[in-house]
């Protein structure tokens, strides 16, 4: 399993999706009006690594990773 820089375009794409509400972009500019500085850090769309956290701790991921997991709808009860 490798979650490693998931677009945040992708996460989006599945909530919209299971909540049946379209996913569009906007411009930086408006999304910082509409969401304040949450849409100019969304806008980052920043990657990270696990590798320092699975290191430090010893974590071995043996779940679904973020997507599949998503896909799986149970986030999205109505």
């Amino acid at each position: 399993m490798n979650d490693e820089g998931i677009p945040f375009s992708d996460i989006a794409g599945v909530i919209g999706c299971h909540l049946d509400v379209p996913v569009v972009s906007i411009p930086r500019e408006e999304a910082h009006a509409i969401f304040s500085f949450l849409g100019m850090v969304a806008s980052l769309d920043l990657a990270r690594s696990s590798d320092g956290t699975k290191e430090l701790l010893g974590w071995k991921p043996v779940q679904d990773g973020l997507l599949a997991d998503m896909e799986q709808g149970h986030y999205f009860t109505k």
